[in-house]
């Protein structure tokens, strides 16, 4: 399954964003971002599937949670920011 990692702003909007999606019936999970993706820093991210980043992604906006970039999880452990 392909996985995208929504880069937060901080701990907080992570912890806000997860708490939206799923009160929304949508699967996400709290991470911290690898260092590839962090780099000033420590940065947290919400992990969903790609059946449900469209639509995260919609709600995440509506509640001016803002993502600062969107990756793709790839299969030997990179990952590749997405245009969204």
């Amino acid at each position: 399954m392909v996985y995208y990692l929504i880069v937060c702003r901080s701990l907080t909007y992570a912890q806000r964003g997860v708490r939206l999606l799923e009160r929304a019936g949508i699967s996400a999970y709290l991470v911290r971002a690898p260092r590839l993706i962090a780099q000033a820093g420590c940065a947290y991210c919400v992990k969903v599937s790609s059946r449900w980043l469209e639509r995260a992604l919609q709600l995440l906006r509506g509640e001016h949670l803002n993502p600062r970039g969107v990756y793709q999880q790839l299969e030997h452990g990179e990952y590749e920011e997405v245009e969204v």
